[in-house]
């Protein structure tokens, strides 16, 4: 892999005295041409001379050798310093026992190429070879590890099967005294999630090999492990606050749309018809509604806070409004997502242009467009109708594995739906050439400019605007601004709102292009943000209930502001 991309790799074993399986493991891994560091932990002689054997001559592999037996976690942390050195980015770990499934390691790092800032881990499926010690005693692990990170989301903290982003594991192992043994693949993963670093797990096969050689000390190990966890608990304790802030984000919390009930819906509309949909969808909606406490309390925030803002400027709002109708409407939006690549909404009946709109969007053909789009109203049913009735392409982005269980039921339904559907959690350069190359081939892009990063920044902050939204100061990302300027293209802003019972299309034009000059780019990013939340707070008194941000939109995740501070 060539070091002078942006992601680059190299594998890293971990090795003492497995001399026996190493040949067997590196020619496993021949055919898919990696560069290979061996950390030889201080093995002994008969190792030592097959290692060096195996590294004389060879281009691919590199031998770094330790004077003493370290540990395991110690080797580890040699080869990510040696790997560094080299510029790579990530680090593929494999044990030197060949009980890893080599053939599965371009899922994992296809894994790593989607998610860059992510510990991305093998989560084990063992076959009858597996000691059942082993087996059961992983199982307490998990569940101290799910204590210590207040949270499901590590899978399997013990597989040696992983990649690690090397800048900030080699941080963390400069500023913490992490376990050198066979504790640190847990304690790294768990510290990894506590400052930040989320893992991500790939299902993978593992196989103990006949007469293999373990280094498994059962009671130094097993101490070490002990003392571990005592360390992780107690050091969970003061970071209570932050951790069950982290869960607050909108991108952790469940949207409660599975795609097994996806699709069982999906059949019912098929089956008999959007009537039939719309009456079983009631009960549905009520178990989410009654189940989904924190959707809940934000919809009624949502409510309310409208509510308050409508009053204050003289504005009669559309009614009945009420959380649960609220609840309702986004089931309804789903299907409005799916009919409309069905080809079930027709113009006139069901949908339809509001004054300008049509006009903006024909004079703006020629040329690539960036939409600057939100959760208000559908811009799924914008997507599909454009490219039904103009033939413009529509890319959009999105940033939720909701979402990317959305585009697999798309492409089941459509298949040239989720063609233009483009999953993320962050965006890099390799997104933004590949977004300035659609916009060059006369491709419009639409990101949405209402939810805040999904991870933070280096060193813990957001990058935010703070504007007035209906009357108070909300959180808007500095992203999608930065990134229409540096695209240099035009901006429309787009929104499909359910208005007297049809869906209506609006486009207005935002900006040719967003202009961020140095000396007053702050002061750029500010009007900019200012103005799409006015825009934004205007559609959305037009359809209080088409806002689908299930969240505390007034506040940042990490941060916790008081309404009085920003007030």
């Amino acid at each position: 892999m060539s070091i002078n991309s942006g992601f680059s790799f190299c594998v890293i074993i971990p090795c003492y005295n497995h001399g026996a399986t190493m040949p067997d493991v590196l020619a496993r891994l021949a055919p898919f041409n990696l560069q290979v560091i061996i950390v030889d932990d201080g093995s002994s002689e008969p190792t030592r001379q097959i290692l060096g054997q195996l590294a004389q001559g060879s281009r691919e592999i590199t031998l770094v050798r330790l004077a003493h037996n370290s540990g395991k976690g110690a080797a580890v942390v040699r080869g990510l310093k040696t790997a560094a050195e080299a510029g790579y980015s990530h680090a593929l770990q494999i044990d030197a026992d060949g009980q890893h499934r080599i053939e599965d390691i371009p899922r994992l790092l296809a894994e790593a190429r989607l998610h860059p800032e992510c510990l991305i881990s093998g989560r084990p499926l063992y076959d009858a070879s597996v000691p059942k010690s082993r087996l059961y005693g992983r199982y307490v692990t998990h569940v101290w590890v799910w204590i210590e990170t207040l949270s499901l989301s590590i899978k399997d903290s013990m597989c040696g099967f992983r990649v690690y982003p090397i800048v900030p594991t080699l941080a963390l192992s400069a500023k913490h005294a992490v376990g050198q043994h066979m504790d640190f693949d847990t304690e790294i993963m768990v510290r990894l999630y506590w400052q930040g670093t989320p893992s991500r797990f790939i299902t993978t096969r593992v196989s103990y090999p006949a007469n293999g050689v373990s280094h498994f000390d059962a009671l130094w190990d097993n101490l070490r492990i002990s003392w571990m966890h005592t360390r992780l608990f107690f050091g969970m304790l003061p970071r209570i606050p932050s951790l069950l802030r982290r869960r607050r984000h909108w991108s952790g919390m469940n949207e409660r749309k599975g795609l097994l009930g996806m699709r069982f819906m999906l059949g019912v509309y098929r089956l008999l018809g959007r009537g039939v949909f719309n009456w079983m969808l009631r009960p549905v909606i009520a178990f989410y509604w009654l189940t989904g406490g924190v959707q809940r309390r934000a919809s009624r925030e949502w409510l309310r806070q409208i509510g308050r803002y409508a009053r204050s400027q003289g504005t009669v709002l559309p009614s009945p409004l009420s959380s649960y109708r609220h609840f309702l409407r986004f089931g309804d939006a789903m299907l409005d997502k799916i009919a409309s690549w069905r080809g079930d909404l027709r113009w006139g009946r069901d949908i339809d242009f509001a004054p300008g709109a049509r006009d903006a969007i024909e004079a703006s053909m020629q040329r690539g467009q960036l939409i600057l789009a939100s959760h208000l109203g559908d811009l799924e049913v914008c997507r599909a109708m454009a490219q039904q009735v103009s033939g413009v392409v529509i890319n959009a982005l999105v940033f939720t594995d909701h979402a990317r269980r959305f585009k697999q039921l798309l492409e089941e339904i459509a298949p040239q739906a989720g063609v233009n559907l483009l999953p993320v959690n962050n965006i890099g350069p390799e997104t933004a050439m590949l977004l300035k190359q659609k916009l060059d081939a006369g491709e419009w892009v639409a990101i949405v400019g209402d939810r805040t990063a999904v991870n933070p920044q280096r060193g813990g902050g957001r990058r935010v605007i703070w504007s007035s939204f209906l009357g108070r100061m909300a959180p808007f990302p500095q992203g999608p601004f930065v990134l229409a300027a540096a695209l240099r293209c035009p901006v429309l802003l787009m929104f499909a709102i359910r208005e007297q019972g049809k869906l209506r299309v609006y486009c207005e034009r935002f900006a040719d292009p967003i202009a961020l000059p140095r000396a007053g780019r702050q002061a750029a990013l500010q009007e900019a943000a200012d103005r799409y939340a006015l825009r934004l707070g205007h559609f959305a008194l037009k359809a209080p209930l088409d806002w689908f941000n299930f969240f505390d939109f007034w506040h940042l995740p990490d941060e916790q502001r008081t309404t009085e501070q920003k007030e």
